[in-house]
């Protein structure tokens, strides 16, 4: 099972790029989960994806998997899928609906395979440890406000555990690389990606992982002495490893 995580943006030159391994793992004509946090506008955002979807593989048939805000989602509803695509909204809110099922969800994917893909909050809740969200390090600014997903104080919390890395997205287009440097930096976590917008990492099961699309992955990794990090640069075509 390949884990595909995007870092958002709704970039449609750039769709083929960041959708299309996970597609062609689900396959062209395969039906396709969408699990979306409903704030209100669950159709709305399910559209998008609908259309991002099929613009790269007609023939797929996505589904929405809504979920209202408060809510668990429902693992037997990955029945029947060939894929299953996690959405982007408030990172926060997705990390409550997937935590009491997490272990669930994760059975699921693995013992099928089913492959996942997660944009913008979609990728961050895949992780281990789940940097969801904050602005501030012990009250001091490392990021945009904006990017803060209603939260003060940078929160690392559990995830879904599909890779080995914390992960970031939005990275350049909202400053968040940072706040991922800060996590490392205080033993939040021990490493983790950063991923641009329209920006693709494809986590093999063997830890192999491969950059596509328009912008970069940067791989922090705590390092001596305590409170150092090293921060590396990837771009399209390039390889990491855990």
């Amino acid at each position: 099972m390949a884990v595909h995580l995007i870092g958002g943006g709704w970039d449609g030159g750039a769709a083929s790029l960041v959708y299309g391994p996970f597609l062609a793992e689900a396959g062209h004509e395969g039906v396709v989960g969408c699990l979306l946090v409903d704030e209100g506008d669950g159709d709305q955002q399910f559209a998008r994806y609908d259309a991002a979807l099929r613009g790269v593989a007609p023939q797929c048939r996505p589904v929405p998997l809504l979920v209202p805000v408060g809510g668990v989602f429902e693992p037997g509803t990955l029945a029947g899928l060939d894929g299953l695509l996690v959405g982007g909204g408030l990172t926060p809110a997705y990390q409550d609906v997937l935590r009491p099922v997490a272990a669930a969800v994760s059975q699921v994917l693995a013992e099928r395979p089913l492959p996942y893909a997660g944009f913008s909050a979609g990728a961050v809740v895949a992780a281990r440890r789940a940097l969801i969200g904050g602005w501030l390090d012990r009250g001091v600014p490392v990021c945009p406000d904006d990017a803060a997903e209603d939260l003060d104080e940078i929160e690392v919390r559990d995830g879904l555990g599909l890779v080995p890395y914390t992960v970031e997205v939005h990275a350049a287009q909202w400053g968040t690389l940072a706040r991922l440097v800060a996590a490392v930096a205080r033993g939040d976590t021990d490493r983790g990606v950063a991923l641009g917008e329209n920006t693709l990492l494809t986590v093999e099961s063997d830890g192999r992982a491969v950059v596509a699309g328009a912008g970069q992955v940067h791989l922090v990794r705590g390092a001596e002495p305590a409170g150092s990090v090293t921060v590396r640069a990837f771009r399209a075509g390039e390889v990491l490893t855990a």
